[in-house]
C-alpha cells in the first residue's frame, strides 16, 4: 500500500503542483470574462496562440523551442490588439462576441490547414488541443510560477480599475480613463498567461479553468471575493477529481479535468436552482 501511494506521489506530483497554483490567475480573469460578456475571448486567444505555434512549426522550429513561444507570443498580441480594438461602450450591430466567435473559427481552420503541412500533423493537433499536463515538469512549473506571479501582481495592483473597465466602461471613460489602452494592457497580459498555460495544458483544459469555475462563483455569490474563493475551490475540486480519476482509470489527465469541471457546474446550478424554488 505503501509502496502504491509512493508511485502515485511521483507520477501525480507535478501535475498537483500545476493544477493548484496556476488556477487561481486563471478564475480571476474568467471573471472579468464573465462580467464583459465576452465567453469565448479566452478560447479564441488560445486559438490564436495555437495558431501562432503552428506557424513556427511551420518555420521548421520544434514545439519546445524557445522560438516557438515568442512566435506564439507575438500572433497572441496581435489578437489582443484586435480585441481591445473592437470592443465599443455603446450598442454596436455587430456585439463583440461576434467577432471574437469569427476569430476563434477563422484561427481554427487555419491551424488546421497549417497542420496539414506539417509532418505528424494529426497528433501536433491532439497535443495543441488537449495538452499533456500529466508529464509537466519542475522546471516548467518554476518558469511559469514567476510569469504567473509578475502577471497576478499587474492585476492586483490595478484591480480597481479592470473592474471598473469590465463592470462599467461608460463610467470608466467619463472618468477619463483611456479605455482601450487599458484594454489592450488586460488582455496583453491575459494573451501571456494564456500562451504560458496552453503550452503545459491544452487549449480544452485552458477554457475549461478560465470559465467553469468563475461560472460557478457568479452563480453563487455577488462579491468579487467570493467569487474568487469560490471559483478556486472549484478549479482545485475539479484537478483532484480529474488526476484521480485520469490515474485509476487510465485516462487522459487534461480531459478528465474538464469533465470534472462539467459535472460541478452541473451540481452547482441544480444546488442554485434548488436553493432559488
Amino acid at each position: 500500500m505503501t509502496m502504491d501511494l509512493q508511485v502515485v506521489w511521483e507520477v501525480m506530483k507535478w501535475p498537483l503542483v500545476a493544477c493548484l497554483l496556476f488556477p487561481p490567475l486563471l478564475v480571476y480573469l474568467g471573471l472579468h470574462v464573465v462580467k464583459r460578456e465576452v465567453i469565448f475571448v479566452d478560447l479564441a486567444l488560445a486559438q490564436v496562440a495555437t495558431l501562432g505555434t503552428c506557424v513556427a512549426l511551420l518555420m521548421g522550429y520544434h514545439f519546445d523551442d524557445r522560438v516557438t513561444f515568442w512566435i506564439s507570443l507575438g500572433v497572441t498580441f496581435i489578437g489582443a490588439a484586435f480585441f481591445s480594438w473592437s470592443r465599443s461602450t455603446e450598442k454596436a450591430e455587430v456585439p463583440q462576441e461576434a467577432i471574437i466567435g469569427i476569430t476563434f473559427v477563422v484561427a481554427a481552420a487555419g491551424v488546421i490547414l497549417l497542420l496539414s503541412r506539417v509532418a505528424g500533423g494529426k497528433e501536433e493537433l491532439e497535443h495543441l488541443l488537449t495538452g499533456d499536463i500529466l508529464n509537466v515538469t519542475k522546471g516548467e512549473i518554476g518558469q511559469r510560477v514567476l510569469v504567473f506571479a509578475v502577471l497576478g501582481s499587474f492585476y492586483a495592483a490595478f484591480h480597481q480599475r479592470f473592474v471598473l473597465i469590465s463592470s462599467e466602461p461608460d463610467k470608466a471613460i467619463a472618468a477619463g480613463v483611456p479605455v482601450r489602452l487599458w484594454d489592450f494592457l488586460f488582455y496583453a497580459a491575459f494573451a501571456l498567461v494564456v500562451v504560458s498555460f496552453v503550452r503545459l495544458a491544452g487549449v480544452l483544459l485552458t477554457f475549461a479553468y478560465l470559465i467553469v469555475p468563475a461560472v460557478c462563483g457568479t452563480m453563487l455569490a455577488q462579491d468579487w471575493m467570493k467569487r474568487l474563493a469560490i471559483g478556486w475551490g472549484i478549479a482545485t475540486t475539479a484537478s483532484l477529481l480529474g488526476l484521480w480519476t485520469s490515474y485509476q482509470l487510465d485516462l487522459p489527465t487534461g480531459a478528465a479535468i474538464v469533465c470534472a469541471s462539467g459535472v460541478l457546474l452541473v451540481i452547482v446550478g441544480v444546488f442554485r436552482t434548488a436553493h432559488r424554488a
